[in-house]
């Protein structure tokens, strides 16, 4: 067992006091794991659209003093009663959502829509008490996602661990966590493009750049990406895309465009921006008779799309994923093996990379729409 086991541990944190406002390093107390709970030394952490949405704030319920981030990699440090199959000095990753291996969708080879610990937003403690394991001067700051990673140490819910090579490069299989999965599984998961076949993704942002490394690997004759930012054509060619259409270059609908471009539409859409447009879209571009369109943007509370039934009826097939229909316990270690396996490329999403002490940084990175994934080191 470490030194630290079964002691608070005080360390460094990036807390979110208020909405917007930038992020404060602070000394913050981190209490031991309790039941099902596993305690993890994060060592690289990079920071998502989802942080971001979260910090600013708006559209949903403000939760302050709040520790962001959930796309990491750590060491375990300790582990709480009953965790068995983690263990010190295992090297991990910490997932948004989990899998407890016992609720029917866990059960089910179909669902990764864990009952007990699929994503919660609102929730800023853990399950096993209702407490938080952050303080400061004894005042608790709340979870975020149940993984809080902008924290040199956290605890999460030993369900949300997925345990990896230790041999895996951390700062890299890091974005692993969240979106780059979701993108990747989408794919290769859920629309399941079948080599030779054409597939369009609509939204080229870390996400579809991911869903495009799918087609990639997939073996698709044609990646068709739709964005109506240009500038980022020439960084998708790496992963993949082939040809590019900007929706505003064209006076008819973008899926008469593409269904022309392909004879009819492409085999396989994956949709990644959360724009109900781009959702009817993605549908209304896939052949009719064996098309398949994936959504995976999240759209806004009060949205709603319509397309005529016939679309369905001549037989094009709609589905949604939720983080790549990956289990995260019994998935993700495979997904870290194909990087292994140089199958899957991880290192041309991440395009910048700064110290712990400048994390703020990179929200402004993302703020200002520059690179794809910025990675934080803890300790520097």
């Amino acid at each position: 067992m470490s030194s630290t086991a079964g002691q608070v541990i005080r360390c460094k944190a990036a807390v979110a006091w208020e909405s917007g406002k930038p992020l404060s390093i602070e000394q913050v107390e981190v209490a031991p794991p309790q039941k099902n709970e596993v305690r993890i030394k994060i060592l690289f952490t990079s920071l998502c659209h989802t942080d971001v949405y979260f910090w600013d704030a708006k559209g949903q319920n403000p939760l302050f003093p709040r520790i962001l981030g959930h796309e990491a990699g750590g060491i375990v440090e300790s582990v709480g009663e009953g965790v068995t199959d983690i263990k010190p000095d295992d090297h991990v990753l910490p997932i948004f959502t989990g899998e407890c291996k016992e609720c029917v969708h866990c059960l089910s080879e179909e669902s990764n829509m864990c009952d007990l610990l699929r994503i919660n937003t609102d929730r800023g403690a853990m399950l096993h008490d209702g407490k938080s394991r952050f303080s400061i001067n004894g005042k608790p700051i709340y979870h975020f996602l149940g993984t809080s990673t902008f924290s040199e140490y956290t605890v999460v819910h030993v369900g949300q661990v997925a345990k990896i090579n230790p041999n895996a490069p951390l700062d890299k299989v890091c974005v692993l966590s969240c979106g780059m999965s979701t993108g990747f599984g989408a794919t290769v998961n859920v629309a399941k493009p079948k080599k030779g076949q054409s597939v369009a993704i609509f939204g080229l942002g870390a996400v579809g750049l991911a869903a495009a490394e799918g087609a990639r690997v997939s073996g698709a004759s044609r990646i068709i990406g739709v964005d109506l930012n240009p500038s980022r054509f020439e960084l998708a060619k790496k992963f993949g895309v082939t040809e590019f259409v900007n929706p505003k270059d064209h006076k008819k609908p973008v899926q008469e465009v593409i269904a022309e471009m392909t004879g009819g539409g492409v085999d396989r859409s994956v949709e990644c921006t959360g724009s109900v447009q781009a959702m009817i879209s993605a549908f209304e571009c896939v052949h009719d008779g064996w098309g398949v369109a994936v959504l995976v943007g999240v759209p806004n509370k009060n949205d709603a799309f319509k397309t005529h039934p016939v679309n369905l009826l001549n037989e094009r097939t709609l589905k949604g994923t939720f983080f790549g229909n990956y289990k995260p316990r019994t998935d993700i270690p495979a997904v870290v093996e194909r990087y292994m396996n140089k199958e899957l490329e991880l290192d041309k999403f991440i395009t910048h990379s700064v110290p712990f002490s400048e994390i703020n940084k990179a929200f402004d990175l993302m703020l200002a729409g520059e690179g794809l994934r910025c990675v934080i080191r803890m300790g520097a």
